[in-house]
């Protein structure tokens, strides 16, 4: 295959990016300096070899450690885990600086269509439980984005964490509807998480 349509094919496979926006892309780096496609390759390939994923919170991070800074940031609160659905809600959330504690990214939210849960950490979220609950865990924040897939993903990590949870004063609330129904958490501003938080229950 010819190198333009392949690259197009290739950023066609990206979220939200379609034929037109992909031929956009490659225009753009048609048109860019050699020494800028050079750097974008440079990141492409570092990519496997700088960046891993957090044992803990499962977001992916630069660094040599098993275990990311928001994790070992013993300032951070241990008494409030927020469950979100992706690296882009996590990075939106610790943006607006309106939560404080300590992150569990599930990778995704459940297909309506298949009623999947493939991909999703909801085994080793479950896991990690036992362990937070003995750090100091009180709180888990279901904050997935308000969409019928969100909501069928809040309900089901909800009624598997109350089983796993019986009888332990584990308290499980979802983020208020603050946001709009059909808004992705990721494009939130500060104002609109804060109040999601707030009216939390």
């Amino acid at each position: 295959m010819d190198a333009i349509p392949r690259l197009a094919s290739l950023f066609e496979r990206f979220p939200g990016i379609g034929p037109r926006q992909a031929e956009r892309f490659v225009q753009f780096l048609l048109r860019s300096s050699p020494s800028l496609r050079r750097e974008l390759v440079t990141a492409i390939e570092s990519l496997g070899g700088s960046v891993r994923q957090c044992v803990e919170c499962m977001r992916y991070f630069s660094g040599r450690e098993k275990a990311c800074s928001i994790c070992t940031n013993k300032e951070r609160d241990a008494g409030s885990l927020i469950v979100v659905a992706s690296d882009a809600d996590f990075a939106a959330l610790e943006a607006s600086s309106v939560y404080r504690g300590k992150y569990f990214v599930l990778g995704g939210t459940i297909s309506l269509a298949k009623d999947m849960t493939n991909g999703l950490r909801i085994k080793q979220l479950l896991s990690s439980v036992p362990s937070r609950v003995k750090a100091g865990l009180q709180e888990v924040i279901l904050a997935f984005p308000a969409n019928p897939e969100g909501d069928a993903t809040a309900t089901h990590v909800r009624e598997e964490l109350l089983a796993l949870t019986a009888g332990k004063a584990l308290r499980i609330t979802s983020l208020g509807r603050g946001l709009s129904t059909g808004s992705e958490l990721e494009y939130a501003d500060a104002s609109t998480l804060k109040n999601a938080f707030e009216s939390r229950r």
